[in-house]
């Protein structure tokens, strides 16, 4: 089973890990059913229209592009997976261990099934045709790893924008995968407040962010996206209410950002004026 993220909206490392287990688990098998437990979650797609694109199909591929999971049909026809606040899977074949919050229910002609759980009803899935106009349809920025996403684009990305960095990052529109726990990783990383404004950074310390989200981001996929497995160097195993800065000891603070949680260190992370 993939676990169930702990801190809220699954983000860029939590869907590659979800991305992976699908590959290791469910492509090149006869899907023979689909069971919709909750409406909710279909986006533009009803259950007929479910059942139909993918029942007598399979699974061929899947691409991820920042926190959207896509898996293509054999038919060329993609099914989306967005996990919302708590979505994940679970691979299984006796039902007893399905999950407890199953919303929707894939079963494979091997006898094997695929659970898509999600304790809030906050994800989305849909049956769409080109995940390109998907994304263009969503507004959706360059992901956050795509390989032509480099300084010059990230920097092209945040020019002359006055958001706060923590608002920036999170900011889909601009890059598509970093959320709350991860923006908070990044910026500890470079010591910089998160609600340092993004005009008031520097070249240099635009190519610190820069490497820190390539770096926090391809450490959490080595760690398969679980805080306990983190460095102690990284602030995400620290992030609760009593929580200490690893690099100083001191205490972490939380402030917030969007209407949003930032946790950072008072000492390492001083605010900027």
């Amino acid at each position: 089973m993939v676990r169930e993220s702990k801190d809220q909206l699954p983000e860029l490392p939590d869907v590659e890990v979800f991305k992976r287990y699908f590959d290791a688990t469910s492509l090149h098998q006869e899907i023979e059913k689909v069971e919709v437990y909750s409406r909710q979650i279909l986006e533009d797609t009803s259950v007929e229209k479910l059942k139909t694109g993918l029942e007598g199909r399979t699974f061929e591929s899947t691409r991820r592009h920042g926190k959207h999971l896509f898996a293509q049909l054999d038919d060329s026809q993609w099914l989306m997976l967005h996990f919302g606040m708590t979505g994940h899977l679970k691979y299984f074949k006796n039902m007893e261990k399905d999950t407890p919050h199953d919303r929707m229910l894939i079963s494979f002609s091997n006898g094997y099934h695929l659970a898509y759980d999600s304790q809030r009803k906050l994800g989305e899935v849909e049956l769409i045709e080109d995940v390109e106009q998907f994304v263009e349809g969503k507004e959706l920025g360059p992901d956050a790893l795509d390989p032509s996403f480099d300084l010059a684009a990230f920097k092209e990305a945040l020019s002359r924008r006055r958001a706060m960095v923590k608002s920036a990052l999170m900011n889909q529109r601009i890059l598509a995968g970093i959320g709350n726990v991860y923006s908070d990783e990044i910026l500890f990383q470079v010591g910089v407040h998160p609600k340092t404004r993004v005009n008031q950074l520097d070249e240099e310390t635009l190519a610190e962010i820069f490497d820190a989200m390539n770096r926090v981001l391809r450490t959490a996929l080595d760690c398969q996206a679980d805080p306990d497995q983190f460095p102690d160097s990284c602030i995400i195993p620290h992030r609760h209410g009593d929580g200490k800065c690893p690099k100083c000891g001191g205490e972490l603070k939380r402030v917030k950002v969007s209407g949003r949680s930032a946790y950072y260190c008072p000492s390492c992370q001083g605010e900027q004026h």
